[in-house]
């Protein structure tokens, strides 16, 4: 059986019991949250958002960068007014640089990366307020948006503000 079987089968439980199908498209609490993929951080519980209340984007390292496109879609078309990026601990966006993934998957794959930016940090606090700054300077994002920044602790479950804009 493979992990999806796995899903599939939890999905019949889930799905026999779900009474939440009438939720309009729009968030309810209309806010996006930009949030690491990292498999320990669940921005849903830690944050306190439940099916509907927000948009949740996740991408390595939860970075601003990437997910630039979903939170104009997000902004635009289905009228989020607030965005919260939240990093967490021991990431491992911290554990590499750009040349050296670059050299790795030209030695695993035989793909020439160089250049690429896979958008790692050396500082995490730095990299929440980079990306609070990011969103707050981007002329895709209105002015009138508030933009906290915050590090989700995963060893205590706690989030701690680093930044607003």
């Amino acid at each position: 059986m493979t992990r999806f079987d796995e899903f599939l089968k939890a999905n019949e439980a889930f799905a026999a019991s779900f009474t939440r199908g009438d939720l309009p498209m729009p968030p309810a609490r209309k806010v996006a949250v930009v949030a690491c993929m990292d498999a320990r951080l669940h921005p849903e519980k830690a944050l306190g958002i439940d099916i509907g209340d927000a948009h949740v984007i996740r991408n390595a390292g939860g970075r601003a960068q990437d997910a630039l496109r979903s939170l104009v879609i997000s902004q635009q078309l289905l009228g989020t007014r607030e965005i919260v990026v939240l990093h967490h601990t021991d990431c491992g966006m911290l554990t590499f640089t750009n040349e050296q993934l670059a050299a790795k998957i030209a030695a695993d794959l035989g793909v020439n990366v160089a250049g690429q930016d896979f958008l790692p940090f050396a500082d995490l606090e730095q990299s929440v307020r980079d990306d609070v700054a990011f969103l707050r300077n981007s002329p895709l994002i209105p002015k009138d948006i508030p933009i906290s920044g915050a590090i989700y602790d995963v060893r205590t479950g706690r989030v701690h503000e680093v930044a607003r804009a």
